[in-house]
């Protein structure tokens, strides 16, 4: 994604959330690479400076970016709500991939969310869930009581 941003002159953001390109965020792709460079193999940090993406500096601190699990439920049960509102039930495929706004800028820029694989790991998971989160889901139509017996 980077490499064909950068071939086409797009600039390269310098924090996360600033570019998100097919639902991939530019920024935090880079922020991460940084904060591995010691990690990552010669060729591929080459490749990163030849994009203009440096190391960090000497005492310099880079920490990638990571979404909370508050965020990560919240991206996930928006394309469950989206799915739902589209389909009129909440039983995708494992293997479906929900695509949804992100930004809140309307700018066309999407996400892609494995939603059949975090729908089906959530009905495993059931006996773990909040009651709350349980609820947010419940009033999509899904029904627990089926997976309560498995979990």
């Amino acid at each position: 994604m980077t490499l064909a941003h950068a071939k086409v002159g797009g600039a390269l953001p310098a924090a996360a959330g600033e570019l998100v390109v097919q639902g991939e965020d530019l920024g935090t792709w880079i922020t991460t690479q940084r904060a591995g460079w010691d990690r990552l193999m010669p060729a591929q940090q080459y490749l990163l400076e030849t994009l203009g993406i440096e190391p960090p500096a000497d005492g310099e601190v880079v920490v990638p970016v990571r979404r909370s699990q508050d965020e990560w439920w919240a991206v996930n049960l928006a394309a469950a709500r989206q799915f739902h509102a589209r389909q009129g039930h909440l039983r995708p495929a494992r293997k479906h991939v929900e695509m949804i706004d992100v930004g809140g800028g309307g700018e066309g820029e999407q996400e892609a969310v494995k939603l059949g694989t975090w729908l089906d790991n959530t009905r495993k998971r059931v006996g773990k869930l909040s009651a709350e989160r349980r609820a947010q889901l419940a009033g999509l139509g899904l029904e627990w009581a089926v997976w309560e017996g498995s979990a």
